[in-house]
């Protein structure tokens, strides 16, 4: 059986929809081996071709569209809710304000450079930006993941990439922040089967929340504590995650085309365009 690298981010959204995989909930049509890297380390990791699945920022996926297919499944999206600029409490940010982004191929420093184009950006691993925010190093940060439910009391939200994002959509649709993207190489109907077995885990893990969410803690497989996860479950793997719906795929559209308008892309794309034609198996019968 051949072996599939499947990398994905260490935050508590990806490993709670792959561990379905890892705990041997669902049968797959190949051996999986799963990596786990911060977001931006995907994401160059995307361009470079290094991995047979990988998560990805949303904002990535029209730079690497020719080598990789987009999925359908384990993606992030946010609705009310998503990345936070912070700050001291009392600072006033100028215009050219420093700042720590997670990586330059987000979503979040998409969407945060339309936004505060005069803002003088450093990367950091997501783990390292409140320390970085609150020593002095930069007068602000954009937290994701886990740290947007709890950072320090001498801290406050300065901006939500949100209201960024409903701004420049002119509509409100959900935030998309990251998804799955696998390399065009394999073969199609090897393609359709792994999409397929990492739709189902999702579902899986979804369904057995409870179950999955107390194996992953008594492991110390996630950073956080039981209600957080509860609560960050609730916010990036939820049943809206287990395949996109229409109004996901809306959003992407516009997120593609927002980044297009603003030159971080050399043509406007669809999302469907890209995905794994289901329809290839349907149509063998």
């Amino acid at each position: 059986m051949p072996t599939i690298k499947i990398a994905h981010s260490p935050d508590a959204d990806d490993i709670f929809m792959y561990y379905a995989i890892k705990f041997g909930w669902i049968s797959t049509p190949a051996q999986f081996e799963n990596i786990a890297l911060d977001i931006e380390t995907l994401n160059e990791a995307a361009i470079e071709g290094t991995y047979d699945v990988t998560a990805i920022s949303f904002a990535l996926y029209p730079k690497i569209r020719e080598d990789f297919a987009l999925l359908r499944t384990a993606v992030s999206f946010g609705e009310g809710y998503g990345p936070k600029l912070i700050k001291k409490r009392d600072k006033k940010l100028r215009r050219n304000f420093k700042v720590a982004l997670s990586g330059r191929h987000t979503t979040n420093a998409m969407l945060f450079k339309i936004a505060f184009p005069e803002a003088r950006i450093i990367y950091k691993n997501f783990l390292d930006i409140e320390k970085a925010v609150l020593d002095g190093e930069v007068d602000a940060g954009v937290l994701i993941h886990e740290s947007i439910l709890d950072f320090d009391e001498s801290l406050e939200v300065e901006c939500e990439i949100w209201d960024i994002w409903l701004e420049l959509a002119k509509k409100e649709l959900p935030l998309p922040l990251g998804g799955m993207a696998m390399r065009r190489s394999i073969p199609l109907t090897r393609a359709i089967a792994i999409e397929k077995a990492l739709i189902k885990a999702v579902e899986v893990a979804n369904t057995h929340r409870a179950m999955l969410a107390k194996m992953l803690l008594e492991r110390n497989l996630v950073r956080i504590d039981a209600p957080t996860l509860d609560k960050y479950l609730d916010l990036y793997a939820n049943d809206k995650s287990i395949t996109m719906n229409d109004v996901q795929l809306e959003a992407l559209d516009r997120l593609f085309q927002i980044g297009y308008e603003h030159n971080f892309y050399e043509c406007p794309i669809q999302a469907r365009d890209f995905m794994i034609p289901h329809e290839y198996m349907d149509s063998r019968g």
